[in-house]
């Protein structure tokens, strides 16, 4: 009595729409024609996509490309500013390079009542009587400077 040879096991997916075949793809002769024409041999996979699903995967592809975006323009946008001059002038000492004393009010002198209707005027410690002092916005340069060079930090000991 001849002894039957099991079937091959098929597996099962709630994703592929038809079963596959677990037997290797090699006792399978297909000719690349039968390939090409025949639907059959190769099994149809199911994506069912809601849209939370798109929106998700539409952020995420949006964030990347805006993660890598952002920063490249910012350092292109660096790049064409060092390479242009700047003259704009220094904003707070109007391109002088220096600004008023805030104590003596450009004077150089500072006038203190005693009491008694006594006056003493005494040289400015802020400015030592010169009535200005080195713009610190532009260093004394008189040239406004753009954002990220006033960010360098100078230590006056």
């Amino acid at each position: 009595m001849p002894v039957a040879s099991p079937s091959p096991p098929r597996l099962q997916s709630p994703f592929i729409h038809r079963p596959i075949n677990a037997t290797p793809s090699s006792s399978r002769l297909l000719s690349a024609r039968n390939l090409r024409s025949s639907s059959a041999s190769y099994p149809r996979i199911k994506s069912e996509l809601d849209t939370n699903t798109v929106i998700a995967i539409s952020v995420g592809v949006a964030s990347v490309a805006l993660g890598i975006g952002i920063p490249v323009f910012y350092e292109t946008q660096i790049d064409n500013a060092a390479k242009r001059e700047n003259t704009q002038p220094c904003f707070p000492c109007n391109g002088t390079g220096a600004q008023k004393c805030r104590l003596c009010v450009g004077s150089g002198n500072v006038t203190v009542e005693l009491g008694g209707g006594e006056k003493e005027v005494s040289s400015c410690i802020n400015c030592d009587g010169a009535g200005s002092l080195t713009c610190t916005t532009c260093q004394g340069s008189g040239v406004q400077p753009r954002y990220l060079d006033r960010r360098e930090f100078k230590d006056d000991d």
